[in-house]
């Protein structure tokens, strides 16, 4: 084996070498040539990413589509093929409005061709799709999602024989394949082409559109929607714009009081300790206060699509740089509040958990939601801290035992009244006794 000598750098006479074999050579040479390709660790616009393993391995399926691929991650799968014909068949219901249909399709490609390289940046890793098959991809699914949102807001006529609205899979397949964070569209291109498309008379913007659709994917009764929250907002996605529906209206703890740490009680130690549960009407779902020894928490709806929402809301905040994880600290705080079913049903019977999935898989869901994730600023911190507070109070304690325990039953309360005319009149036999 050839070698090679290089001088010594660690403050030796220059006469001394060491001897470097060409194996040695070759790995530094392959070395320096990676350090030398112009490379940064995330495009400063990237937003759209794979899920991470450590969460993944959690529950697969909540994060892979059912039916519909949406951007490059699972396009080609075979087993979402068959909603392309659908896409396409939006995609013609949307250029045929225009006067030239062909014209109008070519202006769709244009208007998507102008940001493919800024598109394209919003993706993590993506490779080995040419210029026209990323932009064909793109263009089939704006359109098609534009048009699914215009069709659900009766903006455009449904067809009769229309999957989406006449078979009721549809519309459960899209409602999750839409919110998975690798199922994700870039919002500057759902915005240019609905700009592209929107006819004169329509006055609903993209971002109430949206959320129209998914309503009801956090709680029954649907919010108030409030578009002017959304105006100088920088939304890269529809996951995006579901997580900012929720902080928006909602401020939170301060961000200098989130460092730190707190178990909190579950429902049945909270009951317990004589806190009342209150349902509240508020525009977010994160908006839990606790005020004179009342928990106020707005309503929760489990169904199908909840544990899909939270894990890929969960997977953003984990994966985004310098994302504040909200969202992820509201399921941290779920998770220790519902830890077995009878915490659930106290929950039910408040109206604060609407349930419609089966107990145990409810309950379960809860318990595992944010495992494997990691939460810096937990903005929930000083809740924690005031119900923790409370819970450990004698007073507290003592009124929920005795409350528990005598009020509410017949006997209890009347086997205390004559306790309590028994001593009177012992205490007044007393005095006579003594002082007489």
């Amino acid at each position: 084996m050839k070698n090679k000598a290089i001088k010594a750098l660690d403050g030796r006479s220059d006469d001394h070498v060491i001897p470097i074999s060409s194996f040695t050579e070759s790995l530094a040479s392959s070395l320096e040539n990676m350090m030398g390709v112009n490379t940064t660790f995330l495009p400063s616009r990237c937003c759209i990413f794979k899920t991470p393993t450590i969460l993944y391995r959690h529950k697969e399926q909540a994060y892979t589509p059912n039916a519909f691929s949406f951007g490059p991650f699972h396009h080609g799968k075979p087993n979402l093929t068959g909603t392309e014909k659908i896409k396409s068949k939006y995609l013609q219901g949307l250029i045929s409005r225009s006067r030239s249909p062909e014209a109008r399709l070519r202006q769709c490609i244009d208007v998507i061709m102008e940001v493919e390289a800024v598109a394209r940046e919003c993706y993590e890793g993506i490779s080995g799709f040419s210029s026209d098959e990323f932009v064909k991809i793109l263009v089939l699914d704006a359109c098609f999602i534009v048009e699914l949102f215009r069709k659900d807001a009766n903006l455009v006529p449904r067809d009769d024989d229309d999957p989406v609205f006449t078979m009721s899979c549809m519309m459960q397949y899209l409602c999750h394949d839409l919110i998975l964070l690798e199922n994700q569209v870039p919002w500057l291109v759902l915005e240019r082409v609905f700009s592209l498309t929107a006819s004169p008379c329509e006055t609903k913007s993209l971002v109430e559109l949206t959320l129209e659709f998914f309503g009801n994917i956090f709680t029954s009764d649907k919010p108030s929607i409030e578009p002017h929250l959304f105006d100088i907002q920088d939304i890269k996605h529809i996951l995006d714009l579901l997580r900012k529906s929720l902080l928006l209206p909602f401020r939170g703890e301060d961000n200098q009081y989130c460092f730190g740490w707190q178990p909190f009680p579950s429902a049945t130690r909270i009951k317990e300790a004589g806190i009342k549960f209150l349902k509240v009407a508020s525009s977010s779902i994160l908006d839990i206060r606790f005020r004179n020894g009342v928990l106020e928490i707005p309503s929760l709806l489990i169904q199908e699509t909840t544990e899909t929402i939270f894990r890929n809301m969960i997977s953003y905040e984990q994966s985004y740089p310098n994302c504040s994880p909200r969202v992820t600290s509201y399921a941290v705080l779920l998770s220790h509040l519902i830890n077995t079913p009878k915490d659930l049903d106290i929950l039910c019977d408040t109206g604060i958990i609407d349930n419609w999935l089966i107990q145990e898989d409810s309950t379960k869901f809860f318990k595992t939601l944010y495992h494997d994730s990691y939460v810096k600023e937990f903005h929930y911190l000083r809740l924690c801290e005031q119900v923790n507070g409370y819970c450990r109070s004698w007073w507290s304690r003592w009124h929920a035992f005795y409350k528990q325990n005598y009020f509410g039953k017949p006997w209890a309360i009347v086997s205390e009244f004559a306790v309590a005319i028994l001593l009177i009149l012992t205490f007044i036999q007393t005095y006579y006794i003594v002082f007489k």
